[in-house]
């Protein structure tokens, strides 16, 4: 059971936007037991996207495909398939009257360019867009079962969770897909580590590295449900003996979710103090909904002044030792901590770069501290990269410290 995913837009062949809809959609039919072989993306060019539904028609047995339904003239990806299937295009009066009735609502007047939305590959079987103005639809084209949906990201989601999953054809195996979640190990040596575990249980591996944190996917395959269960559940376990603490989580999710999880389950709240990072390991925090249970607010303390009039940080220990210092963030901790009200502070301070470093002091040194109930726990890092890497890997290992002090 093989798939393809078509993304149409002249805007990500010129490199204007990113394909994230092929991606997002790969992940979704890996996660229900479909193989992706081929992912493609082509401009708003008639040819090519007859050319490409026909090539990937021959050897697919489901194509999805996004973009090109819009209302503008570039916006091709319909007639394009109604040409592929030798089919006229078919108004839909039920669509054409929901496209009509959303203009209305929303005081707005409907364009002929609009009206086209409503067109349809003769027999196609009509997929609602309860998100905007562009209905999707499935048809059979050659060998393969077409999906043709919205390419706002956004709108194209929607509906393959609402109707395209339920009209996939089923994979001829039964299949289940394990997710775990490790934190702070190299992807390369994260493979090291797992090898011969594939050969084993007779399960594959596959890995996605996101910043600092790395999804383990767990897939095992046959025909017996029981038996592919577990072997994929002791692949599982042989991956986290192997891993040991840097596996944080199983299933979907974030390190900030798992945080969070954490904090509510024992009743803890948490402050932070933000000197490199401006506000950023806040804002991964609060991306979690429920966050206002357990997180209480945030110092982006940017100058030395705020770091000394805020949160109390004794002048002479900033002209003593310097911002970026170990005594520094544990005294910004401690007095996040205070004024906050809360169990837990974590303060970050560091050089982001570009600039700003030193022999001693180099770009990418961070000082982190977390004062908790008992005492004050403190760590440096050196990270490497941009800026942004800088500032992204500090607000990432600053949540995963809070973990480590959740446990100790």
């Amino acid at each position: 059971m093989t798939c393809a995913i078509l993304t149409i837009g002249t805007e990500l062949t010129r490199g204007e936007l990113q394909d994230s809809n092929g991606a997002w959609l790969a992940d979704s039919l890996s996660s229900l037991g479909l193989e992706v072989t081929e992912i493609v993306s082509v401009d708003d060019h008639d040819g090519r996207i007859i050319e490409t539904l026909h090539r990937l028609a021959l050897t697919h047995d489901a194509i999805l495909c996004t973009g090109g339904l819009g209302p503008t003239s570039d916006d091709r990806t319909t007639q394009c398939v109604a040409r592929a299937m030798g089919v006229p295009l078919v108004r839909d009066e039920a669509s054409l009257k929901l496209i009509s009735d959303l203009f209305t609502n929303h005081g707005r007047t409907m364009t002929p360019g609009n009206e086209k939305q409503a067109d349809f590959p003769q027999d196609a079987q009509i997929f609602a867009n309860n998100h905007g103005t562009a209905p999707g639809f499935t048809c059979q084209l050659g060998h393969a079962q077409l999906f043709v949906m919205p390419g706002v990201p956004y709108e194209m989601r929607a509906m393959f969770k609402a109707s395209v999953i339920e009209a996939l054809p089923s994979p001829s195996e039964a299949n289940i897909c394990l997710r775990l979640r490790c934190f702070g190990i190299p992807e390369a040596e994260v493979n090291d580590r797992l090898s011969g575990v594939e050969d084993t249980f007779g399960i594959q591996l596959g890995y996605r590295a996101s910043n600092s944190e790395i999804e383990i996917k767990v897939l095992a395959r046959g025909r017996d449900p029981s038996l592919i269960e577990d072997r994929a559940e002791r692949a599982a376990l042989q991956i986290e003996e192997r891993l040991g603490p840097a596996i944080y989580a199983r299933g979907a999710g974030s390190l900030s979710l798992t945080l969070g999880e954490m904090l509510s389950e024992r009743h803890l709240t948490l402050g932070l103090a933000e000197s490199c990072t401006g506000g950023l390991a806040s804002q991964l925090i609060t991306e979690t909904p429920g966050a206002s249970g357990y997180f209480k607010g945030s110092i982006c303390c940017y100058s030395n002044s705020i770091k000394s009039t805020v949160l109390g940080v004794p002048e002479e220990a900033l002209q003593e030792h310097g911002a970026v210092s170990e005594i520094v963030a544990r005294q910004m901790a401690e007095g996040a901590k205070s004024i906050l009200a809360v169990d837990l502070a974590l303060a970050i301070t560091g050089v982001a770069g570009p600039g700003g470093g030193s022999e001693d002091k180099p770009v990418g040194l961070v000082h982190f501290a977390v004062a908790g109930p008992l005492e004050t726990l403190t760590e440096q890092k050196i990270f490497r990269g941009t800026r942004v890497r800088i500032q992204r890997r500090a607000a990432d290992h600053g949540l995963w410290l809070l973990r480590q002090a959740i446990l100790s």
